[in-house]
């Protein structure tokens, strides 16, 4: 490769990820409702962890208030939070979710 093919290279990948859209993070909080066993059940089946990365996961957040559970586009991670919200609510749990722009 040339120079001139790497500059075109660097232009073209600069130009990608500036035209890509936002990503969003979910983020999970902890509560003294909620159970341990409940969110990792949320963390597998919404975010679709295994079963140690969810218990991982859920530990950060039960110690560190909270923790990302995943980056999405803005629709996908509007509906990951509505999910979560849904099922915590039917299940009697106050979860709460929330996402940020990265």
């Amino acid at each position: 490769m040339t120079t001139t093919d790497f500059r075109t290279k660097a232009v073209l990948s600069s130009k990608t990820r500036k035209d890509q859209p936002p990503q969003y993070k979910v983020i999970l909080h902890n509560d003294d409702y909620t159970t341990m066993e409940f969110v990792v059940e949320i963390l597998m089946t919404v975010f679709g962890k295994p079963l140690e990365k969810a218990t991982q996961t859920m530990l950060n957040i039960h110690h560190k208030g909270n923790a990302v559970c995943g980056i999405y586009s803005r629709e996908i991670a509007e509906t990951k939070v509505e999910t979560v919200h849904h099922l915590a609510s039917s299940r009697g749990f106050p979860l709460k979710s929330t996402m940020e722009k990265e």
